[in-house]
């Protein structure tokens, strides 16, 4: 009788359980050069494609990553001392980009290959091994 009793609330709990367990949503971050930050680069090293309204790179360390200028034109300047597509050290906040962040959570798995925008801070030219 006792085992009866105790097999039945135990059956209940289980089926109750998540009733009460707070399984909540997990906040998705918010997307663009006005996002939440993700992390921030310090003299990354890539190799930067540029025109005067728009600039991307893929840096050495992750070549499956791809990152947009939030501010290609305020940049400019500074890019136009190099060529498109010179190695170039660069800095900024980076972002998730809105359309990758969209479309990986229909996913229910990372790719690796991941898209970024950047409010870029200052690029420089590459100088290591060069006098």
């Amino acid at each position: 009788m006792f085992n009866r009793i105790l097999t039945r609330i135990l059956v209940i709990g289980l089926i109750s359980l998540p009733l009460f367990a707070d399984l909540g949503c997990k906040k998705q971050p918010k997307c663009g050069c006005d996002g939440d930050a993700l992390f921030e680069l310090d003299r990354e090293q890539a190799k930067v494609y540029f025109t005067e309204s728009s600039a991307t790179f893929s840096p050495m360390s992750n070549p499956f990553s791809t990152y947009y200028f939030c501010n290609p034109g305020e940049m400019y300047p500074k890019l136009s001392e190099y060529k498109s597509g010179d190695l170039i050290l660069v800095s900024g906040r980076v972002y998730w980009e809105c359309n990758y962040l969209y479309q990986s959570s229909n996913y229910s798995y990372q790719t690796y290959y991941k898209v970024y925008m950047i409010q870029v801070s200052d690029v420089t030219i590459d100088l290591y091994g060069k006098k």
